[in-house]
């Protein structure tokens, strides 16, 4: 292997200097401030001109927050794209430093995928794509994969079994493809990796943490193992995975803009944060001895929501791991990474009330001792996603008792000279009109800078299908988003309001088949906002049509929330769309290798071997089909089989699994004895006494041979 040069970190030092560091961090933030005061200002002496009310003091300090965020995200798209423009600094661009490095990777790694009542058959096919796409790299040797289940679904459990032996055999996989179930699923996906950590991460350097629908090119992952071999400062080194598979109107536009708009965004923030970067939970590939040392999650005081475990464990996770001086870096240049989207608007926001917990419980952390600024910022950002929205609903509705107020008292001139008048000569009117325009200004400019940049660069306009899909992907982007910001902004407010009120969120797994809202389950989860944008347009109306028109783009998203949820979760118009390249994205157009190698997977499906079948599905499988049977008693510990194991077999026999409660089932399937007992008393006992769930399942297979035997 050609010998690198001695790199900062070979050397104790880090990647990015202190000075460099500083100076960028207080360029960007000290632009951010100066601007947010500006403004600021600009506002404070336009109420001033109006004649200070009360309302105007909670306005102003509510301005100054959400404003702040606001010119917080459009400059880190204004960074982002002069970084672009000058992308040759070094820690810039994380490809390039193993560029000229070759030969067999020095050290072992993980590749681990926790799991809860997902389909086992997609699972397993991702984790062929990445495990095809490695061997074609030729360093498959040097990892192993792991498959963490922590399903609660008994059926889906035994599903699991079948396809990754399923896997393992058509793969040579046994050795290298390991699969474990977790009894108790102890703190949800942390408790999930941190019993991976204990029990089997002495043996690897670092581990690929994916979640059940990542997807990750071999190259890349190559890349990132031999940077994490090179840098020994580096502790967690997070890519930003695309958006892919949408099909729904509403996970083709968020893939669409990730895709088109997400590059600057990352890229400015790279700028700032440097070797203080965070951790999003998944596609990132993390050296397990400080993770280890370092990372195991407190619980926070009290219960929850605000007390108990940490539900948004990665920020945590990427904060202590800066705080101990390890490095978290954010490769934005590695392509090959993916993910999937929840397919519809309602989906997207039952998802967002467990991030919205756990986001939440990050006020207990952002001003604990021995925090360095990035992870401040990054604690504080996450939880300003959330907090942003009641803020704006608040700033309304402050905004409307004002403007009633000035209904109600026949109030129209401008008492009071303001400074901007006495400078600039600037009226009333005009001081609205500009502050309006600069707020406007912000936030669109990112928008017009990614698609300039698109436009302008033949091989970006390529990839995105051209100019005409560039621009009309965009215009309906901008639109939809601005209907679906009100909605949010109303479940965003009760999401908060429930937490604050003690609600705790549970544990579900994520949909991810785009098979559309009804119109009943719209309506019903819409409400809200619907009635709310109802009442609020009849005041509006009552105030003047001057506000009715100002406040029309929130009015409207509130009272077209159920249809516009609807539409968008519908797939035909979303391939509609594609046919003609509207939000089309390069991955689309272009299919990678390793997205090509986990659509056409196939391993993990093998009659022989099959827990699916209709009437034997599931626990079923696993007492009446002999394979599946010794699938899974072959992952069981061995046990004696006790009077009570006994007792509870035979109940299942006569009375069917239907007569024992979950947790009885759940022993009864970790019981060895129990179930091999199962398993010949299904097909060697006399019919009498059985339950028919049984014998028909024994039925079933004299069916199959009659149907072979006819054909």
């Amino acid at each position: 292997m050609e010998t690198p040069p001695l790199s900062p970190l070979d050397t104790g030092k880090p990647f990015c200097g202190r000075t460099s560091t500083l100076i960028r961090r207080v360029l960007f933030f000290g632009s951010v401030g100066v601007v947010n005061l500006v403004s600021s200002l600009w506002l404070m002496d336009l109420f001033w001109r109006m004649g200070f009310q009360k309302a105007h003091y909670p306005l102003l300090a509510i301005f100054v927050l959400l404003n702040g965020l606001l010119v917080l995200g459009s400059f880190h798209a204004i960074f982002g794209a002069f970084a672009a423009l000058g992308s040759r600094n070094r820690a810039a661009r994380i490809t390039r430093l193993t560029h000229n490095l070759t030969g067999a990777l020095a050290k072992r790694h993980a590749v681990v995928m926790p799991i809860y009542n997902e389909d086992s058959v997609r699972v397993c096919a991702r984790i062929e794509a990445i495990y095809r796409s490695l061997d074609h790299t030729g360093h498959l040797g040097s990892f192993d994969f792991f498959i963490l289940s922590d399903t609660r679904d008994l059926d889906l459990w035994v599903l699991e079994e079948t396809s990754w032996t399923n896997l393992c055999r058509r793969l040579g996989g046994f050795g290298r493809i390991y699969y474990r179930r977790r009894r108790t699923n102890e703190n949800r996906k942390a408790g999930n990796i941190g019993d991976f950590v204990r029990s089997w991460g002495g043996g690897y350097e670092a581990m690929l943490v994916l979640d059940a629908d990542s997807l990750m090119d071999g190259a890349d992952i190559v890349k990132m193992a031999r940077l994490m071999e090179c840098y020994p400062r580096l502790g967690i080194l997070q890519t930003p995975p695309k958006l892919i598979r949408g099909t729904s109107v509403f996970t083709r536009l968020q893939q669409f803009a990730m895709r088109l708009y997400g590059p600057l965004f990352i890229r400015g923030l790279n700028y700032w944060q440097l070797g203080g970067g965070s951790y999003w939970g998944h596609n990132a590939l993390i050296r397990l001895k400080p993770f280890s040392e370092f990372c195991e999650l407190p619980a926070l005081p009290g219960r929850e929501p605000f007390g108990g475990r940490i539900l948004s464990h990665d920020f945590v996770e990427a904060a202590l791991m800066v705080a101990e001086g390890w490095e978290v870096w954010l490769a934005w240049d590695i392509e090959g990474t993916y993910e999937e989207a929840p397919p519809t608007l309602v989906d997207h926001l039952i998802r967002d009330r467990r991030w919205c917990q756990g986001n939440l419980q990050h006020l207990w952390l952002i001003f604990a001792r021995k925090l360095p600024f990035s992870v401040r910022m990054h604690l504080f950002m996450g939880i300003m996603a959330y907090l942003g929205s009641p803020l704006w609903f608040l700033f309304l509705l402050l905004g409307t008792w004002v403007a009633w107020d000035r209904y109600s008292s026949d109030l129209s001139l401008l008492p009071f000279e303001s400074y901007v008048d006495r400078w600039f000569h600037i009226d009333g009117i005009g001081q609205s009109l500009i502050l309006t325009a600069v707020i406007f200004s912000l936030l669109f400019l990112p928008k017009i800078l990614a698609v300039s940049g698109a436009i302008l660069v033949p091989r970006v306009r390529r990839s995105f299908g051209g100019l005409f899909p560039i621009l009309a992907g965009s215009m309906l982007e901008t639109l939809v988003s601005m209907l679906l910001a009100p909605c949010i902004m109303a479940a965003h407010t009760l999401m908060v309001l429930s937490i604050m009120l003690g609600r705790t969120v549970a544990w579900g797994n994520q949909n991810r088949e785009a098979d559309g809202t009804s119109w009943r389950d719209a309506i019903r989860f819409h409400a809200f906002p619907t009635l709310l944008g109802g009442v609020w347009t009849l005041i509006a109306l009552k105030i003047s049509l001057v506000f009715t028109a100002w406040m029309a783009p929130i009015l409207l998203g509130l009272l077209l929330s159920a249809p516009v949820s609807v539409w968008t979760s519908r797939s035909r118009y979303g391939k509609a769309l594609a046919r003609h390249k509207i939000l089309a994205t390069p991955e689309e157009l272009n299919i990678p290798a390793v997205i090509r190698l986990a659509d056409d997977a196939r391993a993990a499906v093998d009659p022989a071997l099959d827990a699916s079948v209709e009437g034997r599905r599931g626990l079923v499988a696993a007492v009446v089909d002999p394979y599946v049977n010794g699938v899974h008693v072959s992952l069981l510990e061995f046990a004696e089989l006790t009077e009570s194991g006994e007792a509870l077999a035979e109940r299942c026999l006569t009375a069917g699994p239907g007569d024992l409660t979950k947790s009885e089932l759940s022993e009864l399937l970790y019981l060895a004895p129990a179930m091999l007992m199962m398993h010949r008393a299904v097909w060697l006992r006399s019919t009498e006494g059985m339950h028919t769930v049984w014998t028909q399942a024994v039925e079933s297979y004299r069916r199959r041979l009659d149907q072979s035997l006819t054909l």
